[in-house]
């Protein structure tokens, strides 16, 4: 179990201690898919910065990004927001091997590619230094697996990359239970990020298994892509480029309709407790001891605010079972595609 521990500031942000790897983490990370400008709408660069550097100073100290968020734009963002603050007090967590800046994807031109081979991380990690304009990566994560390479390669690469000190620590991203097996052959595995949210429970028993084994777990899609903050109340319509016409089911019936029915009940919870449905999101997810660390994507220092704000208060067990049930009654744990 994972000692948690919380820090007064403007709001309470609560950590959690990576024993093994022996760093505290907040409970809450700023994810930076959204603002890489890779589909999801409009970005604002200015917006983008002030939006991480709220966060920070709202207590969280985790920045996770990727190559592949806008093909490098958002880690050049990340950099800039950085930029003049104390590196030993943030970590910083990217991915390598599938974008269109792999090796391979510049080499032939052919667009997205995910590319394992000890060649290209070694390669990649380069670029995303330069990008971020850092010397170090904390967290460094295979984003997808390359089923052409061995993973003992990509593995080898990595301990590279960790003995040169350009990595601390290796993550594996969107990997199963059998394929972090074979890698652990290789390297010490110290994270894992799946989607994991209320409507994406998926990767649960691989999660509590990682945790157990001493493999923290970072999760993405922690708000559901926007859907469990309420913003979506009818079915949407996204441009032709947006990952939420694909990649998260759920914004498309019949599961749209089954999810505002447990947006209902957390409508009955905010009425309650006067508090936010990503508040409530992020708490559901938080409080479980599986869940190392949640990524939130943020666009703006309001929304900052708001999700730094949630650890001022906690779901009570009577309310998780109440959202519990809803969730056993309308979804599977489906909620994401590979």
């Amino acid at each position: 179990m994972y000692v948690q521990s919380t820090i007064k500031g403007e709001y309470d942000m609560r950590y959690k201690h990576f024993r093994s790897q022996n760093v505290d983490v907040s409970a809450l990370a700023v994810g930076t898919w959204a603002i890489g400008a890779a589909g999801y709408g409009e970005v604002n660069e200015k917006d983008s910065i002030d939006a991480i550097r709220a966060m920070l100073e709202g207590g969280v100290n985790l920045i996770d990004t990727a190559p592949d968020y806008g093909n490098g734009y958002s880690e050049k963002v990340v950099g800039k927001a950085i930029a003049g603050l104390d590196r030993s007090k943030i970590l910083i967590s990217t991915k390598t091997g599938a974008s269109a800046l792999t090796l391979k994807a510049v080499r032939t031109g052919a667009g997205y590619q995910r590319d394992g081979r000890y060649e290209d991380l070694l390669y990649e990690c380069e670029q995303s230094l330069r990008r971020l304009n850092t010397d170090y990566i904390d967290f460094y994560f295979v984003h997808w697996p390359d089923l052409d390479t061995p993973f003992s390669e990509t593995m080898e690469a990595m301990n590279t990359l960790k003995r040169q000190g350009k990595i601390r620590f290796v993550g594996l991203s969107n990997f199963n239970k059998e394929q972090i097996l074979t890698c652990e052959k290789v390297c010490k595995i110290d994270a894992i990020q799946p989607p994991y949210s209320m409507v994406a429970r998926r990767d649960e028993e691989l999660m509590k298994w990682c945790v157990n084994k001493g493999i923290n777990t970072f999760t993405y899609g922690s708000l559901g892509a926007g859907i469990l903050t309420g913003a979506f109340r009818e079915p949407p319509t996204f441009g032709p480029r947006d990952p939420r016409n694909g990649f998260y089911p759920f914004f498309q019936e019949p599961r749209f309709s089954k999810v505002m029915k447990v947006l209902a009940v957390m409508d009955g919870i905010s009425q309650a407790t006067g508090k936010p449905l990503a508040q409530i999101a992020i708490n559901w997810s938080t409080q479980k001891d599986y869940v190392s660390t949640a990524l939130v994507g943020v666009r703006n220092p309001a929304e900052a605010k708001e999700n730094c704000a949630t650890f001022d208060w906690e779901l009570t067990e009577e309310q998780i079972k109440a959202i519990d049930d809803a969730i056993a009654e309308n979804l599977d744990f489906d909620g994401t595609r590979r």
